[in-house]
């Protein structure tokens, strides 16, 4: 279930790839955008299949409940900071649709 959700975010960030940069730019400017948001995308994706191994573990009483209980929390602060993110593209992408041309 996590597992699908990290195709479609990486599709997502390299549409917002910018078509006019070149290699020599990207290396002088650093990480780029789509760059930083894919590996914030794949380790929320890694965070919660993390999450969801150690409830399993947990369930079959191989993880003390303590370790389940954090990594539900770890897993909760990732998937509220994802969902802010998308918020702010969304609102970001809404006010560049209003604009006068």
């Amino acid at each position: 279930m996590i597992g699908a959700i990290l195709p479609i975010a990486l599709d997502v960030v390299r549409g917002l790839a910018s078509p006019a940069s070149t290699p020599a730019t990207r290396a002088t400017a650093g990480a780029s955008f789509n760059e930083a948001l894919a590996a914030a995308a794949s380790d929320a994706v890694k965070t919660l299949k993390g999450s969801e191994a150690t409830s399993m573990a947990g369930l079959e009483g191989k993880v003390s409940v303590q370790q389940v209980t954090e990594n539900v929390m770890n897993a909760e602060r990732t998937l509220q900071t994802s969902l802010a993110i998308r918020d702010k593209a969304v609102a970001a992408y809404q006010q560049i649709s209003q604009m006068q041309i």
